[in-house]
């Protein structure tokens, strides 16, 4: 635990960068040859648009970082934060209990608030406009979205009194499960399910990516499926039945274009998600 400590205390841009990368290609792979659905896209053009906005959500969080790391090593010298105040506690019993509420506010509340908020949901709605769900859309973000996220995530640092090391090391579990429940791969039923107890699994996320209410409001977590299940938002729905996007941007000139996209949340506003 100690070494993993140490290593992510001074991890280096380039190995955050290998995470990234690594685990696109790794994903990418695999679902080539054990894919979910046969979806007919043109891959290679449909990446581009998302490592676009992966690009900029890179580009925002580089740009933010000073503000995450000067609020986790304030925390740190004040001893200010949830994870301060607790009783001395086994350091691996710390680091998981860190990570669940890490995961609870920059991932699970920023995600819940962002369907809930219509001013919020106006950038978030471009990461659901994806028609074709595979590994690359897990950092499908609108450079708005990722602000938000941002906010989120020092939110949870400041409550939480989260040291830089535990960031660093929730940051890149974040990276990897997400563009793991994004995969189009095929995994067996009962596995699935059974992942699903403890993590998001693929096919538990992709409900969340089906075009319509209900099911567009549910499954938000990240890492940990805990949170939907304590607070009533887990849904399941047959793999077969799932159609991807959401109704109020199902035409590709809509949902396929870069430019249009990024001038979603300015525009003038849809009818809500119907039922």
């Amino acid at each position: 635990m100690n070494d993993i400590i140490a290593y992510f205390s001074s991890i280096p841009s380039s190995h955050r960068s290998l995470i990234l990368i690594g685990g696109i290609t790794i994903f990418w792979l695999i679902e080539n040859t054990f894919p979910l659905f046969q979806m007919q896209y043109r891959k290679w053009q449909h990446a581009g648009i998302n490592f676009f906005l992966t690009f900029t959500t890179i580009l925002v969080n580089f740009v933010l970082a000073f503000i995450l790391i000067k609020t986790a090593n304030w925390t740190t010298e004040n001893h200010f934060g949830l994870l301060h105040w607790l009783p001395k506690i086994p350091i691996w019993l710390y680091t998981i209990t860190g990570l669940l509420l890490l995961d609870l506010i920059g991932a699970y509340l920023a995600h819940f608030v962002q369907h809930k908020i219509k001013f919020l949901w106006r950038f978030h709605i471009v990461h659901h406009t994806d028609t074709w769900i595979d590994t690359t859309t897990a950092n499908r973000h609108h450079p708005g979205e990722s602000v938000i996220r941002f906010i989120f995530t020092t939110l949870g640092v400041l409550i939480l009194g989260s040291p830089m090391w535990m960031v660093f090391l929730y940051q890149s579990l974040s990276v990897i499960f997400s563009q793991f429940n994004h995969a189009n791969i095929s995994l067996p039923n009962k596995l699935d399910t059974l992942l699903s107890y403890f993590i998001i699994s693929p096919n538990m996320h992709k409900v969340h990516h089906h075009y319509v209410l209900p099911y567009t409001d549910s499954n938000y977590g990240n890492i940990f499926s805990v949170w939907d299940r304590l607070f009533g938002t887990f849904t399941t729905l047959p793999k077969e039945e799932l159609i991807y996007g959401v109704d109020t941007h199902m035409a590709s000139e809509e949902n396929n274009k870069l430019k249009n996209l990024l001038q979603i949340p300015f525009q003038k506003s849809r009818s809500a998600k119907n039922n």
